[in-house]
C-alpha cells in the first residue's frame, strides 16, 4: 500500500472534487439568503438576534456532528459516512425553495450542519490516510482551498441565479443541481480509505525510528483512548492541543461574521445582489486560493508562526472593512481578511494532525473541529449580541477584532512548533 500525493492522485483528485461540491452547497447559503431575509424570509429590521439563529444552529449541529464524524469513521470507514452526509443534504434546496418563514431556513440549516460535519470532515481525513506526513500542511491547504473556492463560486453564481430565476428558485436548482451530482460522484468514484490509516500505524513506529525524528505525540495516552479520554486531552489536558482549538473557535467568528452581516451590510450601502457576491466572492476566493501556498509554506517553515499571524492578519481586515465606503475598500478588506485566514486555516489542522497519533488521528481532527465549529454559533451569539447593544451593525466587525487579537496572543504564548522535522520530541536514551 503505497502513501503520497503522487501515488494516491485519482483517489485525491476525487476528494478535492467533493470538497468544492461541499463548500459550493454552504455557499448556496451565504448570500441571497441573509441579504434578503428581511424582504423575501420576514425578519424583521434590526432582529439581529432573529438573523443570527440560522448560524447558531449551524454551529452547534455542525460542531457536534464533526465528532461524531471522526469517531463513526472509525468504526464504519470513510466512504460511508461521506455517502450519509449527502443523503441528509437532499431536502436542503426543497426547504428553502418553500420555506413560508424564518423558521423553514433555520431548519434547512440544521441539516446543512449536519451535512458539512460528515462531509467535509471525511474529505480530509480521508487525505491525511493517502498521504505522507510531510505533506500534511499541502494537503490540508488543498483540501481548504478546492472547499472554499466552492463557497465563494456559489456565492457568486447564486446572485446572479437570484436575478435570472428569482431567489427560490434559482436556489432550489443550484443546490438540487450540486448535491445530486456530488452524492452521484460519491457512491461512483471515491473509495475506503481506512485501510491506508491501519498500514500507518504499522509503519509508524519503524519510519520513525529510521528517520530519527520523533513526533511530539501526547504522553501517556493509550492506543485506542475512550471518548472521554479523548474529549479532555484535546480539549485542555494537553495546552498545545487546547490553544489551537481556541484559535480554531475563534476564527469561526470570521466566517459567522462574513456569513450573516456582511451581505446584509453591504445590501445597506446599496450594493446589488452579484455586486455583494463578488466582494464576499474576494474573500472566499483568496483565502481559498492561498491557501494552496500556505499550506505547503508551513510543510518548509514551519505552522506557529503562520498561525499566530494569520490571527492578527485576519482580524485587521475584519477591523478594516466598515471604515471605508467604497467596492475597491470593501474588496481590498475582503482580501486583507482572506489572505489571514488562509495563512491559519489549514495549518491549524496541520497542527492537530502532528500532534496526534494516527490510531486516534481521525477523533482528533473531529475534536478540533468540533470546538472550531462551535465557534459559529458562539460568534454568531457573539456578533448578534454586540450589533442588538451597539445598535448598528459595524459594533460585531469591531467585536469579531477584537477577539481574533485576543486569541493569536493566547496561540503565540501556549502553541508551539508541531511540524515533525522542525522540531521533533527529544530522544530519550534508556540505561
Amino acid at each position: 500500500m503505497r502513501f503520497g500525493l503522487r501515488a494516491n492522485r485519482a483517489q485525491v483528485s476525487h476528494h478535492l472534487l467533493q470538497v468544492l461540491l461541499v463548500g459550493m452547497t454552504i455557499g448556496m447559503m451565504r448570500n441571497v439568503v441573509p441579504a434578503l431575509a428581511e424582504s423575501e424570509f420576514g425578519v424583521p429590521r434590526g432582529s439581529f438576534m432573529l438573523l443570527v439563529a440560522f448560524v447558531v444552529a449551524f454551529g452547534f449541529v455542525k460542531g457536534a456532528m464533526n465528532f461524531v464524524a471522526g469517531r463513526l469513521a472509525e468504526r464504519i470507514g470513510r466512504r460511508r459516512v461521506l455517502l450519509i452526509g449527502w443523503a441528509v443534504a437532499l431536502p436542503i434546496p426543497l426547504l428553502v425553495a418553500w420555506a413560508p418563514s424564518w423558521g423553514w431556513i433555520v431548519a434547512a440549516t440544521v441539516l446543512l450542519g449536519v451535512n458539512q460535519g460528515l462531509t467535509w470532515s471525511m474529505t480530509q481525513t480521508a487525505k491525511l490516510d493517502l498521504t505522507r506526513a510531510d505533506q500534511r500542511g499541502l494537503v490540508i491547504g488543498l483540501n481548504e482551498f478546492s472547499g472554499y473556492a466552492g463557497v465563494a463560486i456559489a456565492g457568486v453564481l447564486t446572485g446572479y441565479a437570484a436575478v435570472w430565476l428569482g431567489p427560490r428558485q434559482g436556489l432550489l436548482w443550484f443546490g438540487m443541481a450540486v448535491i445530486g451530482l456530488a452524492s452521484v460522484l460519491a457512491w461512483w468514484a471515491v473509495v475506503e480509505t481506512l485501510p491506508w490509516a491501519h498500514a500507518e500505524v504499522k509503519g509508524h513506529a519503524a519510519a520513525a525510528a529510521v528517520a530519527g525524528l520523533r513526533p511530539r505525540h501526547p504522553s501517556g495516552v493509550s492506543a485506542h483512548p475512550s471518548t472521554r479520554e479523548l474529549f479532555a486531552l484535546v480539549s485542555w489536558k494537553d495546552r498545545r492541543l487546547a490553544a489551537l482549538c481556541q484559535a480554531g473557535l475563534v476564527e469561526k467568528f470570521v466566517d459567522a461574521l462574513v456569513w450573516v452581516f456582511w451581505p446584509v451590510y453591504l445590501h445597506q450601502q446599496g450594493v446589488d445582489l452579484p455586486g455583494i457576491g463578488w466582494i464576499v466572492g474576494v474573500y472566499g476566493f483568496t483565502w481559498g486560493g492561498a491557501q494552496f501556498f500556505t499550506g505547503r509554506l508551513s510543510d518548509r517553515i514551519g505552522r506557529h508562526g503562520l498561525n499566530v499571524a494569520g490571527m492578527w492578519l485576519c482580524g485587521a481586515g475584519v477591523a478594516l472593512l466598515p471604515m471605508g465606503h467604497s467596492a475597491w475598500w470593501w474588496s481590498t478588506s475582503a482580501a486583507v481578511a482572506g489572505l489571514g485566514m488562509a495563512m491559519l486555516y489549514p495549518n491549524l489542522s496541520a497542527a492537530v494532525a502532528d500532534i496526534a497519533h494516527p490510531t486516534w488521528r481521525a477523533s482528533a481532527i473531529g475534536l478540533y473541529r468540533f470546538w472550531r465549529d462551535l465557534g459559529y454559533g458562539l460568534g454568531a451569539l457573539g456578533l448578534g449580541a454586540a450589533a442588538a447593544l451597539g445598535g448598528r451593525i459595524e459594533t460585531a466587525f469591531s467585536f469579531v477584532a477584537v477577539a481574533m487579537f485576543l486569541s493569536g496572543g493566547v496561540l503565540w504564548r501556549w502553541g508551539e512548533e508541531t511540524h515533525l522535522r522542525l522540531n521533533p520530541a527529544p530522544v530519550v536514551l534508556e540505561d
